[in-house]
């Protein structure tokens, strides 16, 4: 079990009437819960039951997850430190203290990282797969990498001084750097250089060694021929050090002329944020790593973290990608969705059949449902109009690719493009102008709101007049994290969901709030935080009527206050809670009189939980509801945000067994204790063994088998008539 978050207070046992449910007692630390997520991640690293290569994987996921967190959440608590803002948080802490208690968290995730840094690197070395030292390294396999460098690293070094004639060198955010001592022969006085190593995606980190699976760090490389970068120098010492930089630097979109030029300049502020943490290597003498630390205008004692491994372990993602079968989870290849197989090429008029079509991602391909239905669109004659929100996508987009055939097509085209989606914000920009040149409407959405939807809005000449189609997801219209998120989808051309998108859209483009009626869609800001309260509300009412309440939550945060209270609430009522909570939860289970109804669980494994269900049971008349927002504060109320009812009871039944096997399993399943720890969950039943991962994987294959059946059969069906028909004709 994991150590506790440390709680304010200790929760008693007191009748449910004497709880003040304002109370921060009940309500847990936001970037504590999400540390706590992390340690998940990282036991799927110490697990042995996961293929070597993907645990190496995991320790990867963990060191970017911790880089991301400095640069958004200690970044902007210390922006709050550094504002002196006294206001508490939710859970009654001050920024600092939440600094603090952070800390100590973060130093036992780093223990643990290194112990199991040192574990994998033991196992790969049975596996033939070395990450070794220079001094390591053969006579042979020297020369052999000395050449290399000579020839491809070092005409890119640039050694940079550090002294009186040398201004401080400019260190960007987590780049790789060493730090080098040296001296002439004949002198005493040392001299301090800079030297960045060039890391990118033409330069890895690991540089392979000859044929075989045998790598060296770059900077191992870099610093074993310094000789070369300072001829004539005695090198007395040699230590890397990293920085992690601030990327709060947003400025108030209400107060900006120019939007685009607001994002391009808080990206350049970003380039030269404040710097959080200083990472640097064990070797580094006190007085060089006291100097960084003046420099960089960080506190020696709190920021400054000596890492004994490898630093930035992020980096590790280029081992986990060995190809080595043997070494990863069984190959994973999605099947095309059931409902999307069949001999009419059309997919509208697949889509005009089914209704409505649910696909889950990964185990569904998003090229022949997401991608065909955006590429079928852009080529059919009919479709008069296409309509899309871009949050992040991929960077061979073909997504992008089919919005400007369709404009080149002489379909109208709008896309309402997130500016501000958090490290996407470059890449965003270059697509909004690739998308202009091809003459697309571009917008940015609504002053103040980020548009976090995923919608694809189609308007086509069918043969009995206009419809409407859309798609409306959880996930981001991303092929990549498509193969590695676990989404749904909904293909649909209710005409009432269609209705809907017209007023969502023609307030994303135009900007304006005029008071817009929604039928089936509960967007945000507007309405979804009011409904989420409202159904809540009612499964209270209906469970004082005797009808047994039940509401079941998955999202990736739960971290609204106003959502917690309800779902305290709805306990104390007797309503039963089922919580399916990827990180943040600010909610504790389990507490008599409070929440003893409430179960939250938490799932981390092969592919990343990023799906979001809202179920209410309604007296029977259950209610189904998937959506790009979780139950954040900012989601529910500073983002454009949508979810979509899920009516077809065939695609209700499809959201009732991925609901009830996750609250069921036992495998990659952590359940929440009332102090906000974890325990995973374990059993000696072989089922409870299995991954819920792979459950899924098979269910949608048995789907995908018997939709081919079902296909052979109606083709046999046909045939066998065109061959009754023909004989007739003969006779």
């Amino acid at each position: 079990m994991d150590p506790k978050i440390p709680l304010k207070t200790d929760s008693p046992d007191v009748p449910a009437k004497s709880f003040d449910l304002k109370s921060p007692e009940w309500y847990l630390n936001r970037e504590l819960t999400w540390l706590e997520f992390n340690k998940r991640v990282l036991h799927e690293g110490q697990d042995d039951r996961n293929p070597l290569l993907e645990r190496v994987f995991f320790l990867a996921v963990v060191g970017s997850n911790l880089d991301e967190f400095f640069m958004k959440r200690i970044g902007g608590l210390k922006q709050q430190v550094g504002a002196s803002v006294k206001k508490l948080s939710i859970d009654g802490r001050l920024p600092q203290e939440q600094i603090d208690i952070c800390y100590d968290s973060v130093r036992e995730i780093l223990d643990q990282q290194l112990t199991l840094e040192k574990d994998l690197q033991q196992l790969l070395t049975k596996e033939k797969i070395f990450i070794k030292r220079y001094s390591e390294l053969s006579q042979r396999e020297k020369h052999s990498i000395d050449a290399h460098f000579v020839n491809e690293i070092y005409p890119l070094l640039t050694p940079q001084g550090m002294d009186p004639a040398h201004p401080f060198p400019f260190i960007s955010n987590l780049s790789i750097n060493l730090l080098v001592s040296c001296s002439y022969p004949d002198n005493d006085h040392s001299y301090l250089n800079r030297i960045k190593i060039p890391i990118s995606s033409e330069m890895p980190r690991f540089v392979k060694i000859g044929k075989s699976d045998t790598f060296l760090l770059l900077e191992d490389l870099v610093a074993n021929n310094l000789e070369l970068l300072l001829p004539g120098m005695e090198i007395e010492t040699c230590a890397t050090f990293r920085v992690t930089r601030n990327a709060i630097t947003e400025r108030h979109e209400e107060q900006a002329n120019d939007l685009l030029g607001m994002i391009e300049s808080a990206l350049r502020e970003r380039k030269f944020a404040e710097i959080v943490r200083l990472e640097v290597g064990p070797n580094m003498l006190d007085i060089h790593k006291g100097k960084l630390a003046a420099e960089l205008g960080v506190d020696e004692d709190m920021d400054v973290f000596e890492v004994d491994g490898i630093i930035g372990l992020r980096d590790l993602f280029e081992i986990s990608a060995i190809d080595r079968s043997d070494l990863h989870f069984t190959p994973h290849h999605p099947i095309d969705n059931a409902e999307l197989l069949g001999d009419d090429p059309n997919i509208f008029h697949t889509i005009r059949e089914h209704g409505s079509i649910l696909l889950q991602h990964p185990y569904e391909s998003f090229e022949t449902s997401v991608e065909r239905f955006l590429r079928e669109a852009s080529k059919d004659p009919k479709v008069l109009a296409i309509k899309m929100t871009l949050y992040r996508t991929a960077k061979d987009s073909k997504i992008i690719k089919y919005l400007i055939e369709a404009a080149q097509n002489g379909k109208q085209v709008a896309v309402v493009v997130e500016l501000m989606a958090r490290f996407d914000e470059s890449a965003n920009i270059r697509w909004a102008g690739f998308l202009e040149e091809a003459g697309i409407h571009v917008t940015y959405g609504v002053v103040g709101l980020k548009t976090h939807s995923k919608l694809i809005f189609v308007i086509r000449k069918d043969y009995n007049g206009l419809r409407r189609y859309a798609h409306i997801g959880t996930g981001n219209y991303h092929a990549g994290t498509a193969r590695a998120y676990a989404d749904l989808g909904l293909l649909t051309c209710n005409p009432d969901i269609g209705a809907d998108l017209t007023e969502l859209f023609n307030y994303l483009t135009s900007g304006y709030t005029p008071m817009r009626q929604y039928t089936k869609l509960l967007p945000s800001p507007k309405l979804l935080k009011k409904a989420l309260l409202n159904k809540i509300e009612r499964e209270i009412t209906s469970n004082k009527d005797n009808n047994q309440g039940l509401i079941q939550f998955k999202t990736n945060a739960l971290e609204d206050s106003d959502i917690v209270e309800a779902l305290y609430k709805a306990s104390q009522a007797g309503v039963h809670v089922d919580l399916i909570v990827r990180d943040t939860c600010r909610l504790r289970p389990g507490i008599k009189g409070l929440s003893e109804n409430i179960r939250v669980i938490s799932i981390v494994g092969r592919f990343l939980e990023h799906t979001r269900i809202f179920y209410f049971k309604n007296r029977g008349n259950e209610e189904y509801f998937i959506g790009s927002a979780d139950l954040m504060k900012r989601n529910l109320e500073s983002r454009v945000e949508v979810c979509t009812p899920v009516e077809l009871p065939k695609n209700k039944k499809l959201l009732r067994e991925l609901l009830d096997l996750q609250l069921n399993n036992k495998r990659n399943v952590w359940e929440m204790n009332e102090d906000g720890g974890y325990t995973q969950l374990r059993s000696n039943n072989k089922n409870d063994s299995v991954c819920v991962h792979r459950f899924l994987i098979e269910s949608a294959e048995k789907r995908s088998a018997a939709g081919r059946r079902a296909l052979a059969k109606k083709r046999s069906k046909k045939k066998s008539a065109n061959s009754s028909s023909a004989k007739k004709r003969n006779k």
